[in-house]
């Protein structure tokens, strides 16, 4: 059995997923399972990871552990994390995967300091960001972006499921960092136009000043500190959020999947 936390967010869903089309018993930790809306077959408990003392039920029989570090209000950092691997340990949880959030956490930590054999999953930018979009490019075929010629190696989030799941499921895989790209390097322009085909409909890019775009953000309720993070990975991406790495083929045996894959997988999001 695999436990899988975060399992309605955007990977979780797909970490689920591919352990199903392994064939492998799921069971999914939400806060709120009448709305999980997951796959027949998937055994959805009630839980929270701010909480773990309520976790000992869900956790009973699990070989394998998917962690997210995040919870709460915009994506507090989890506390936790000795907690959860201490209920892990004398569960017999065999195998952990952590789900990066983008820089150290206290559960990652908590995590990389036991004995536990862990996996941290370190995606790029998710493909699934585009459908930030939807509504500008169904309502006016346009997007408005700042940055536009910013270089992006995404990765589908499924790519990054099935390279948790392997982890979860198959030996070799304990103390390794996969950092997870895509397969091309991806400036808007080029998400634009994917986008335009898979819809069949022209898409118009607008690029925003900063100024603009941060004005935008603070009247969509971002805090301060999000604002200032999208600033400086738009601004100026990391070597390791432009740089494609092979990691996907490496670990799960296929290509990655492509950007153009994703669009047509999700063009009915943007059309009218």
């Amino acid at each position: 059995m695999t436990l899988v936390t975060g399992a309605t967010g955007t990977v979780g869903r797909q970490v689920v997923a591919e352990l199903l089309r392994l064939g492998r018993p799921v069971r999914a930790l939400t806060r709120d399972p009448a709305k999980a809306d997951l796959p027949g077959g998937v055994e959805v408990v009630r839980g929270d990871l701010t909480d773990p003392e309520g976790l000992t039920a869900a956790l009973d029989g699990v070989s394998g552990l998917h962690l997210i570090t995040f919870g709460g209000a915009y994506f507090a950092p989890l506390e936790t994390g000795p907690r959860i691997v201490e209920l892990a340990r004398e569960a017999g949880v065999r195998r952990v995967t952590v789900l990066n959030g983008g820089g150290p956490t206290p559960l990652e930590d908590a995590v990389r300091a036991s004995d536990l054999p862990w996996t941290v999953v370190m995606p790029v930018e998710f493909m699934a960001n585009a459908l930030e979009w939807a509504d500008g490019i169904r309502t006016r075929d346009e997007v408005c972006e700042p940055f536009t010629g910013r270089l992006s190696a995404m990765v589908h989030e499924a790519d990054i499921g099935a390279v948790a799941a392997v982890a979860l499921t198959e030996d070799g895989h304990a103390g390794q960092e996969y950092l997870v790209t895509g397969p091309e390097l991806l400036t808007v322009r080029d998400k634009a136009d994917a986008i335009a085909a898979a819809r069949g409909r022209a898409v118009r890019l607008v690029e925003l000043s900063e100024a603009e775009a941060v004005a935008r953000w603070r009247a969509e309720g971002r805090p301060q500190d999000v604002i200032d993070f999208l600033l400086e990975v738009y601004g100026d991406t990391p070597p390791e959020g432009r740089t494609v790495l092979d990691t996907v083929q490496k670990v799960t045996g296929r290509p990655a999947r492509t950007f153009a894959d994703w669009a047509r997988a999700h063009a009915g999001a943007f059309r009218a």
